[in-house]
């Protein structure tokens, strides 16, 4: 790698010209990294219901064209000015959030959402100088989360790449850097359930199950599924659910229908799905006097959580969470450490894999609801 150190790199690119619109391979032009930046080969990526959003960009500004990609796994080609911590040759998480280790948030054991590189859908440009590292055909492309990890080169600040073990599988490991971590640091950093406790996860997509696997872990001796989709039921037991409720199949609310199932409440609750009815739902089902709810999905910025005053007063807690609390820098080395201990198991979330040229085959199973993660290998 070293030769192309400090020069252009012309490699290929998944190019969303249009929303909507099938990916093109292009020849993109990856400029150097400036300071504090990285530039990064992909070796792995995966598609998340993220990059399918704002690809069909149907509820917001859409801002094309864009390299979109932002669950992979990498190798350090080079490095800009100020950058210390990673060298040529390291193995890399891109990573959708940051961690400067400067701000306030940074600085608190309590937060993860970094002032200086939490998320950002809009911006389309790197922070240094409000410019692209990316050209194609002449016109700059737009980035996106500061990753776009759709391209066998990209460039990402120094503060949005964690650092792995260089014998940690990239084809496994670069599903954590998204949805699976989200999901089982939901569990495990907030809703923190104890041995042989009852856990209910709302939404069992690929979110949900990493809630899931994360009460698997912790110990919990009952967990309960709740969708509307029954086909996800099946595929849900290997995460350690081992009941399932569908809403469509009660004529009462399903927190009633899950507090008479046990015995006045669930300990926790995790909901996954961005529904406000689901999450209304998830914090009325934990039990009064020592029950937490989670919520991780996103809802509509209009949407309005309504519950009694008395739920809160009875002592059930509700909480938010953001990456599952866990620090991009700090914490996802020990996520890798834990599926290198065999604790996590990432394979069972693995359904699909295709070639980089393939790319478009992965939206389509994600559009038609197939499968949980698909790998897409950028070396064909």
């Amino acid at each position: 790698m070293a030769s192309t150190v400090g020069i252009p790199i012309i490699c290929n690119a998944a190019v969303a010209w249009e929303a909507g619109k099938p990916l093109v391979i292009e020849k993109v032009e990856v400029a150097p990294p400036k300071a504090m930046e990285v530039r990064v080969k992909i070796k792995y990526t995966s598609l998340c219901h993220t990059d399918l959003y704002f690809w069909e960009a149907k509820d917001q500004t859409p801002l094309f064209p864009r390299i979109f990609g932002h669950e992979a796994a990498g190798i350090v080609e080079s490095v800009g000015e100020g950058v210390t911590e990673l060298k040529e040759g390291d193995h890399v998480l891109p990573v959708f959030t940051g961690e400067c280790k400067e701000c306030v948030h940074c600085k608190s054991e309590e937060s993860n959402m970094c002032d200086l590189l939490r998320i950002n859908t809009d911006r389309g440009v790197m922070l240094s100088d409000g410019r692209s590292r990316f050209t194609a055909k002449g016109t700059p492309i737009n980035h996106f989360l500061g990753t776009s990890t759709f391209s066998e080169y990209t460039v990402v600040h120094v503060g949005s790449l964690a650092k792995l073990d260089q014998s940690a599988p990239l084809d496994k490991v670069c599903i954590l850097s998204c949805g699976i971590s989200t999901g089982l640091g939901a569990t495990l950093n907030v809703a923190k359930p104890k041995k042989g406790s009852t856990v209910a996860i709302f939404g069992l997509g690929a979110v949900g199950l990493g809630a899931a696997e994360g009460a698997r872990i912790a110990g919990a001796s009952r967990i309960i599924g709740v969708d509307f989709n029954p086909n996800r039921f099946e595929g849900a037991r290997k995460f350690g659910i081992n009941e399932f409720l569908n809403p469509k199949d009660y004529d009462k609310p399903i927190q009633e229908v899950i507090a008479e199932k046990t015995n006045g409440g669930v300990d926790r609750s995790v909901e996954c799905t961005g529904n406000v009815d689901a999450m209304i739902s998830a914090f009325e089902c934990v039990h009064d006097g020592w029950g937490v709810a989670v919520l991780v999905g996103v809802p509509s910025k209009d949407a309005k959580f309504v519950t009694k005053p008395i739920n809160l007063l009875n002592e059930r807690t509700l909480k938010g969470t953001f990456f599952g609390n866990y620090k991009p820098r700090s914490d996802l080395p020990s996520v890798v450490d834990m599926y290198m201990r065999k604790e996590l198991e990432l394979e069972k979330f693995i359904t699909h894999r295709v070639t980089f040229s393939e790319i478009n085959k992965a939206f389509d199973l994600m559009v038609k609801g197939e499968g949980l993660r698909c790998i897409i290998s950028m070396d064909d």
